[in-house]
């Protein structure tokens, strides 16, 4: 509870220990066992609580953050049960909620936050936390703090502000201090709170550095570096039918309905993720809440006047970050959407990330973001990928390796050297789009005259040289807080990520990888090849070329396997049939759906109904549940194929399926 400028624990009040022995979470919430920081270690709590076990899909479909807290945790599952049950963290009396590392990995989904604020929790505890977690924390005015400034609480010490401030840039002090982004932007805009102008001289910059400096607002200087704090203006931003509802009731409640954005032209609503929802067991008894998304939606674009990508008659033009990044995402762009895997954009050349629907609301009316420059890691790739590996594989290997190590944790990770240039636009997007995965701040790719000429043959209003005019390059002798790594692209083999097993202690998590050779002899029942990562038209050619092969040796998939395949966009639709793929699809047994969203979010055909059914996928996350009960193993287009036809998981080479 708050005293005046300080923190002191409400004796009245509890603190919830998630520790990987679930018994004594149900002790706690039961109210039989209390716990003291001198009980549990750190090693003793979960690790990489992801916020789908903090809010699930269905959860969400509640976009009033008082009724989403009603289910907080509902995705945390131990033998087939939900561990925290419904109202059990309201009801449970806890002020405190503590866990180990890397809290709210995954989704940027804002309620993930919310359903602790809203159940009474004032402070969340942990070893580390995933970057957009801890900024939405931040902008609804959750404090969080480590288990040593905890162990001082329980000691029953009054602690000022300040200790919870510490380590923060000046903005997002204020923004802390000030409860939360919205109670900061008042101030600002009322000119209660003054900016420290950062004063970085002259320097050599990286990619992230000198985009965020060209968006600075007057009077803020032209040089900056990791830690200034800075007011920045956002070029492009986006929103889909999963969180513009709260995006809409935030702006009403603190503008009033008839509230204006600013520059509606630069914004965009998506209706993607949950086009096929209706269809899912699962979800059919939400389908009027999920009704209730898509009205909202509609509403905000008509009233706002932002760019339309709803629905027309249920069919979906495409998945968000894949028309974006066809349609209107430039290099050298700003760009902030309510989506983690916003970060695909930097594909582009733009500097991209997902945020919070309270920070998107914000910056949406005000024009302007508060931001602390993020330090960066740089991944200069040379050399050619061998036959039969993808930039899936590279990137896969990024995450058993440097994000597996932390390196990219909460850093923007910026792409080069001549090996990025040697691959396609949509194989560049891949490695951008899982940035997210590798808990980064976000991503950005260097950009050359065939990602820009690949932008105009999409726009027919765009202009060559105006784009390639835009294209933001690092300045030699730039520094990377993360190091420059320097990647031999003919060194990756082929990968996949396993699935872990929360409920031993082994998280699942993208980060679990492995080449295939070394998983031994895994069975499928289910193949998923789409999303906004695999759903491209190079990674259609890549399924095509492996059914091709197939079909020409009289082979199909297998049939002990459900090979789903869905396009990211009514262009890679339209690109699948003029290339002929669709008839060799269906000779073969690909299940073959519309552009959207789907069983990447547990929200369409492909997902697993079964806890025993394992599945190969091209999608970005293989979070326990969230495509379904079963063990879900990550892989490139080329192996989901391949392995569809096998009937389990092999390594795709030319020629496997003759003699």
């Amino acid at each position: 509870m708050f005293v005046g400028r300080s923190i002191k624990l409400d004796p009245s009040k509890r603190v919830l220990f998630l520790t990987k022995d679930p018994e004594k979470i149900r002790q706690q919430l039961s109210g039989e066992l209390t716990l003291n920081m001198g009980d549990v270690g750190v090693d003793d709590l979960l690790d990489n609580i992801n916020t789908d076990a903090m809010t699930p899909a269905w959860v969400c479909f509640d976009w009033d953050p008082e009724k989403i807290a009603r289910n907080a945790y509902a995705g945390l599952i131990v033998d087939n049960e939900r561990l925290i049950g419904q109202d059990a963290l309201a009801k449970g009396g806890f002020d405190v909620i503590v866990s180990g590392y890397q809290k709210g990995v995954g989704s940027s989904r804002e309620t993930a936050a919310q359903c602790e604020a809203y159940s009474g929790v004032h402070i969340a505890v942990a070893a580390s936390f995933a970057p957009i977690h801890a900024r939405n924390n931040i902008n609804i005015g959750q404090l969080m703090c480590d288990h040593k400034t905890l162990g001082r609480l329980l000691a029953g010490e009054e602690l000022a502000i300040t200790e919870f401030t510490e380590g923060y840039d000046a903005i997002t002090t204020h923004i802390i201090e000030s409860g939360g982004l919205f109670k900061f932007c008042e101030r600002f805009d009322k000119e209660e709170v003054k900016l420290v102008i950062p004063g970085t001289e002259k320097r050599p910059m990286n990619m992230t550095e000198k985009i965020l400096a060209n968006k600075l607002l007057p009077g803020q200087g032209e040089y900056l570096k990791p830690g200034d704090a800075v007011m920045v203006k956002v070029d492009r931003g986006y929103s889909h039918e999963f969180t513009t509802a709260q995006v809409h009731h935030f702006l009403r409640s603190e503008y009033g309905a008839d509230y204006r954005i600013k520059n509606p032209e630069n914004f965009a609503v998506f209706e993607d993720h949950l086009i096929y929802a209706d269809g899912v067991a699962k979800f059919a008894p939400f389908s009027d809440k999920i009704e209730v998304l898509r009205e909202m939606q509609r509403e905000f674009q008509a009233h706002t006047g932002v760019r339309n990508f709803n629905a027309v008659d249920k069919i979906s033009p495409g998945i968000c970050h894949q028309i974006a990044r066809e349609k209107f995402l430039e290099p050298g762009d700003f760009v902030q959407a309510t989506d983690s895997h916003t970060c695909m954009g930097g594909g582009n050349g733009a500097l991209a990330w997902g945020v919070g629907a309270t920070e998107y609301a914000a910056l949406a009316y005000w024009g302007v973001t508060p931001l602390n420059v993020p330090e960066s890691i740089r991944f200069e790739f040379t050399g050619t990928m061998r036959e039969g590996v993808t930039a899936k594989d590279v990137i896969l290997h990024i995450l058993n390796t440097y994000a597996k190590r932390e390196e990219t944790l909460d850093r923007v990770m910026e792409f080069g050297g001549e090996g990025l240039f040697g691959l396609s636009p949509d194989e560049r997007a891949t490695l951008t789009n899982m940035a997210t995965e590798c808990t980064a701040r976000g991503a950005v790719a260097e950009c050359d005259d065939v990602m820009v000429q690949w932008m105009v043959d999409r726009r027919p209003e765009a202009d060559f040289n105006a784009l390639k005019a835009k294209i933001v390059t690092p300045d030699e002798g730039a520094e990377h807080a993360g190091g420059i790594h320097t990647i031999d692209l003919a060194s990756i083999s082929p990968m996949v990520a396993t699935p872990g097993d929360p409920e031993t202690g082994e998280a699942s998590d993208p980060k679990n990888g492995a080449n295939i050779e070394d998983i031994g002899d895994v069975k499928i029942d289910i193949a998923y090849g789409g999303s906004c990562t695999a759903g491209k038209c190079d990674d259609i050619d890549f399924y095509a070329q492996v059914m091709q092969e197939a079909d020409t040796a009289g082979r199909k998939v297998a049939d002990s396997v459900n090979f789903y395949l869905q396009f990211g966009s009514t262009e890679v639709a339209e690109y699948a049939k003029e290339k002929g793929y669709l008839d060799v699809f269906e000779r073969t047994g690909v299940k073959i759906i519309s552009p959207g969203c789907g069983a990447c979010i547990g929200c369409g055909p492909g997902v697993s109904i079964d806890s025993k059914q394992v599945s190969v996928s091209a999608i970005n996350r293989n979070y326990k549940g969230r495509s379904g009960p079963g063990n879900l193993y990550l892989a490139s287009p080329l192996t989901v194929a391949a392995s569809a036809v096998a009937g389990k998981i092999v390594e795709y080479r030319a020629g496997m399926f003759q003699g």
